[in-house]
């Protein structure tokens, strides 16, 4: 079938009040993979509703953020921006607000700015474009260029401030014919101008908005009658004397097909949907009339066309008939025969590139995300059809539609009660998932195939996810959605593959994706059993990516001239040059001068400089015992780089242990006389040496494993915290089994067997809690406040207990997203 459900989360029934659908009902899903939609809770008592909208996380949706949006009427309008981070919400009052997160935790958000266009609902509503578009070319899907295969399309924002940047702000359309439009302004102020779409003001029922990429938007309204006009209205926005200021200029209408087809003149009386086909799409554009039980579906396009000229005005002026003079004109593309009445739309978000080619490779390889676009229908079903031609690709039967095989459709009875049927849906980033809130109010996460259920062979289903985990590792988008179809035979090939292509792109680019690439092999290899201690060697080598840049980036050149190379880049030149093993000799080549700081940031580096000693020590104690890769730390050993960073910082600490002795770190050795540090960086640069380069790889020498062997006998070996391996929904959706949960209930780790044999590397409940960032124990109970990151699960407390510049700087690197990139929630402070 090519679609299935993945998980179904509902409201727990409560006797005075209870979260019911509201109507209509609004949903949006963010490049970050939050969803936003609405419901409205209903007192009893009170007889009054409030309108809520309630924020998830695709990977926590139990742990939903529930607001009193504060919005008097029914929310009309749900937008994410570009970014994920902010969210607008509109009314049937004619008030917009604007929402962002507080101190950066997706569960929790205040509406700061907004505007307002006063009892006149919002029917509309539309971020202004920023003028960056991709567009995905299914052909180059095997070109080893992201550039390629990924490639930016020229687009101008909406409107730019000085200097290029886009404006940022936001465009409404109201039912009285208004286009209202709000600027940002840098300093936080916001500039509003409304003007009519035209001189002729009328009921707008429905309406659209998209973006032309010379910078003009385009907006397309309906009265809601088959019979009037879909009229089309272009509107340019411009500042001027610190004003907002809107143009606006009618564009060709059109009649939908179905209201002059003979056999179907008056069937459809209502115009119910009306949508662009993307946002950044003005030329196409999607419509659906319905009556009481049906509804059909039609496609349109807008063309440039040569006007046919008389051959009298030919003969006179020659110059007419050289250029035939054009037209713009809507041309319909496709249409649907008669249909189940439609109660939702969702359109695809992925660019994919529409050239011949491109969709000739694309059917040729069944490769088809962000060629299908969703129709639910009051039946219950959902199909997938053909944004270009209609046809479908994919069915899912809902609970109330499965019919019998034998039964027309259009002969079945109608079923007593109201059928469940979604209200609202929307496509994931890659439409790999489908999510839809139903006529109860209940949350479902459809999975959809990216091939729509044809059966591949296992290397293009592997292309397929690869294709669709480079671009969101080039735009940063989360891939949430890709790994519901991540099966464990996979994962090892994923990660392969995902290597290969990554060490293929530039240098520059390289340095870029260095972390989103590791976040991502991480969040991979957590879905199969043979490769989960893998994940905390991941996490493990994020953290030390970002302490290797901090400590480094707090080295200053000794002169005022600024040498041609920083003092991190020249430690990292020199290391690699001196192959020494003796560290005091690595040492001495290094300008000391450049290491001094002061006496309070060494002291405050103390934990972070601790992990960097236990690490080392735990590593090179473990390499005896290799031979077994489920053991967290193990692909450590083979990693050249990562243990070409640990050798740089045992010199940095080195250093500076000269000049404070009480910042470095601890070891509880046998021997008073020993020097730990040097005999630690000895056997790491034997280590190192045997795999500094990546397609040169030697097997460590006996002498070296018998040295490692006698570690234990002269120090304590540490033991690490590695991240838990996170409570989220992803591994337990493997089996292909429903997932039935409840908004607000975590569930129970039935069945989570991936985790259970890694549970001896993890702290057990009642085991003292720490802080994974700052590397400081919080106790067995912790009484600070703490947040976890939605995708790795690693915690940190809210507050800095240190205000030193030095950990300033540390905390800089992870205020906004974990290391992972993941985004941050808020814990309940009994998280013990």
């Amino acid at each position: 079938s090519g679609m299935d459900l993945a998980y179904v989360c509902e409201w727990e029934k409560k006797p005075k009040s209870n979260h019911c659908p509201s109507i209509p009902l609004v949903c949006a899903w963010s490049c970050r993979n939050l969803i936003a939609f609405t419901t409205d809770l209903r007192n009893e008592e009170e007889k009054d509703l409030t309108h809520m909208v309630h924020i998830i996380d695709t990977e926590h949706p139990w742990d939903v953020y529930s607001v009193n949006s504060g919005h008097t009427e029914v929310i009309t309008c749900l937008e994410w921006d570009q970014s994920g981070s902010r969210l607008l919400s509109a009314d049937a009052d004619g008030h917009i607000k604007c929402w962002s997160m507080t101190d950066h935790l997706a569960n929790s958000w205040e509406n700061t700015v907004g505007s307002v266009v006063e009892g006149d609902p919002v029917v509309a509503l539309s971020w202004l474009h920023n003028g960056v578009k991709l567009a995905l070319h299914v052909e180059k899907s095997g070109a080893s260029n992201f550039g390629e295969k990924f490639s930016r399309v020229k687009f101008s924002p909406s409107l730019t401030l000085f200097g290029g940047k886009p404006m940022e702000g936001w465009i409404a359309v109201t039912i009285s014919g208004l286009v209202t439009v709000s600027l940002l302004k840098p300093n936080g102020q916001v500039l509003t101008a409304t003007e009519s779409l035209c001189r002729l003001r009328c009921r707008v029922a429905l309406a659209d908005v998209a973006f032309t990429g010379g910078g003009n938007i385009v907006v397309a309204t309906s009265d809601g009658s088959s019979t009037s006009p879909v009229q089309f209205y272009k509107v340019c926005v411009s500042v001027v004397n610190e004003k907002c200021k809107i143009d606006t200029e009618i564009l060709p209408s059109l009649f939908m097909r179905c209201t002059t087809d003979p056999a179907r003149k008056d069937k459809y009386p209502a115009i119910t949907h009306l949508k662009f086909l993307a946002r950044d799409m003005s030329e196409q554009v999607l419509l659906c009339a319905s009556n009481q039980n049906n509804s059909i579906v039609e496609c349109w396009s807008l063309r440039k066309e040569g006007l046919p000229v008389n051959n009298i005005f030919q003969q006179i002026s020659p110059v007419v008939g050289d250029k035939q003079p054009m037209i713009l004109k809507w041309r319909i593309l496709s249409a649907t025969n008669d249909l189940d009445r439609v109660s939702a739309v969702a359109l695809p978000k992925l660019p994919i590139s529409l050239t011949n080619t491109d969709l000739k490779v694309a059917n040729d390889t069944k490769f088809f995300p962000g060629l299908g676009l969703a129709l639910a229908f009051h039946d219950g079903s959902v199909h997938i059809v053909h944004r270009l031609s209609l046809q479908m690709m994919a069915v899912f039967y809902g609970s109330s539609s499965q019919r019998p095989v034998d039964e027309p459709a259009l002969k079945r009875p109608r079923t007593a009660g109201p059928l469940v049927h979604f209200k609202a849906m929307q496509l994931s980033w890659t439409s790999l998932a489908l999510a839809g809130v139903d006529s109860h109010g209940k949350l479902s996460m459809l999975r959809i195939s990216p091939s729509m259920g044809h059966v591949l062979d296992m290397n293009m289903s592997l292309r397929h996810l690869l294709f669709l985990l480079e671009y969101c590792m080039v735009t940063g988008y989360d891939w949430w959605d890709i790994l519901l179809h991540v099966q464990p035979s996979m994962v090892q090939n994923l990660v392969e593959k995902l290597h290969e292509e990554y060490m293929r792109q530039n240098a520059a680019l390289q340095q870029v994706l260095s972390t989103r690439i590791v976040a991502m092999k991480a969040s991979l290899c957590k879905l199969s059993s043979s490769t989960i201690a893998r994940v905390c060697d991941y996490h493990a080598k994020l953290f030390l990516i970002a302490i290797s840049c901090t400590l480094k980036s707090l080295l200053r050149p000794h002169f005022l001239n600024t040498p041609d190379k920083s003092p991190g880049d020249r430690l990292t030149e020199i290391c690699s040059k001196i192959t020494d093993v003796d560290i005091d000799k690595v040492m001495i080549n290094l300008k000391t001068e450049e290491f001094v700081l002061e006496m309070t940031t060494l002291q405050s580096l103390q934990q972070l400089i601790q992990w960097v000693g236990d690490f080392v020590l735990y590593l090179l104690a473990s390499l005896p015992n290799q031979g077994s890769p489920v053991r967290p730390g193990h692909s450590f050993l083979r990693d050249g780089a990562s243990l070409g960073m640990f050798r740089e910082l045992m010199v940095v600490i080195r250093i500076w242990g000269l000049l404070k002795p009480s910042c470095l770190p601890v070891y509880t050795a046998t021997s008073d006389t020993q020097d730990s540090m040097s005999l630690l960086f000895r056997l790491l640069t034997k280590l190192w040496l045997c795999c500094r380069e990546e397609n040169h790889i030697t097997e460590p020498d006996d002498a070296l494993i018998d040295e490692c062997c006698l570690l234990p006998s002269q120090l304590l070996i540490p033991s690490i915290d590695w991240l838990p391996i996170n409570d989220g929904i992803i591994s337990k959706l493997q089996n292909k089994q429903l997932v039935r949960l409840q908004f607000g209930k975590a569930p129970g780790l039935v069945g989570h067997t991936v985790s259970s044999q890694f549970d001896a590397f993890v702290r057990a409940p009642g085991q003292p809690k720490i802080d994974h960032l700052r590397r400081l124990h919080l106790g067995a109970y912790p009484t600070e406040e703490c947040k976890s990151c939605t995708r790795c699960g690693c915690v940190t407390m809210l507050k800095s207990p240190n205000k030193v510049t030095a950990v300033k700087q540390w905390e800089q690197r992870w205020i906004k997203n974990c290391l992972c990139g993941g985004l941050w929630r808020k814990m309940p402070l009994s998280y013990s």
